[in-house]
């Protein structure tokens, strides 16, 4: 049975910080600026933070909570990963042992731990917003697929199955309205972007915005497991992104929502225009 302790603050008024969790990471960085730019009160929940917090270290994690009145959570690595549900569970507990009012949870779309850590944030008692996000379009310019495409060949295996990608900077603005907005308590935003796209769709959008020759490889998951396995890469990581790939690409998420206009009033921004940016930071020259 879950006991929660619950510290009744005053909400008028209420200048304590916001804590964002992975706040270096693709959308915690972009909250975190945000939240700047407006001058809220600000803590960054990361190893290099102060105080540090460290999601496989509960130690960090109450000093990380003292005197914040509400938080933007993000699992790392993922939340497939074996460990997240309970973890987030722990989190959520604790945050209102604490004295945390808002919880606004990162989650993922077709997941079924993803949905079990969300039914777990919502049952600790805070007041709750949920945006679950299709696949970032940042993926490509920040961090999984970045040095392929600089290399000239992109490897992946759902190649026929579309997915709506969203922008990182639609989540981004999707959280801050929810961490400061009341009328977002207890919404549930699914977030995706204007329309489908192939992975081999995409690689062509940027090829066109950055003018660099891209060839798209088709390969087996196998084959991509044990390219990520040749690169270094963990084998819990490979292990994971297997699982995004053969489950979560699947084609279930193969269509378009609209929770960019409902958290946001407009439309969420295209990949044509991700890529058109992006390619003038010149992230993708070779």
């Amino acid at each position: 049975m879950r006991v929660i302790l619950i510290h009744m603050a005053d909400t008028t008024n209420d200048q304590r910080p916001v804590l964002v969790l992975c706040g270096t990471g693709t959308t915690g960085s972009r909250v975190a600026k945000i939240l700047d730019d407006r001058g809220v009160s600000l803590r960054i929940g990361s190893r290099s933070g102060t105080p540090p917090f460290d999601w496989q270290d509960q130690s960090t994690w109450a000093p990380a909570l003292d005197n914040v009145k509400s938080v933007y959570v993000v699992y790392y690595p993922d939340l497939v990963f074996a460990g997240a549900v309970e973890a987030v569970r722990s989190f959520a507990d604790l945050a209102v042992a604490c004295g945390v009012r808002r919880l606004v949870l990162l989650s993922g779309r077709g997941e079924e731990q993803a949905e079990r850590a969300e039914r777990e944030l919502r049952a600790s008692g805070a007041e709750w917003t949920i945006v679950r996000s299709s696949f970032f379009s940042q993926n490509f310019s920040e961090k999984f697929f970045l040095a392929s495409i600089r290399g000239g060949t992109f490897a992946f295996t759902a190649t026929d199955v579309p997915e709506p990608f969203v922008d990182a900077d639609d989540i981004a603005e999707v959280v801050v309205a929810a961490l400061t907005d009341d009328k977002h308590i207890g919404r549930l935003y699914e977030v995706t972007g204007p329309r489908l796209l192939t992975f081999p769709d995409a690689i062509a959008a940027i090829e066109r915005a950055s003018g660099q020759a891209i060839t798209y490889q088709p390969v087996s998951l196998e084959q991509f497991a044990a390219a990520l396995d040749g690169e270094g890469v963990p084998g819990d990581y490979v292990a994971a992104l297997s699982e995004v790939a053969s489950v979560v690409l699947d084609g279930r998420n193969a269509y378009v929502t609209d929770g960019v206009r409902q958290a946001l009033g407009r439309e969420p921004r295209d990949f044509q225009e991700f890529a058109r940016d992006t390619a003038a930071t010149g992230v993708w020259a070779r």
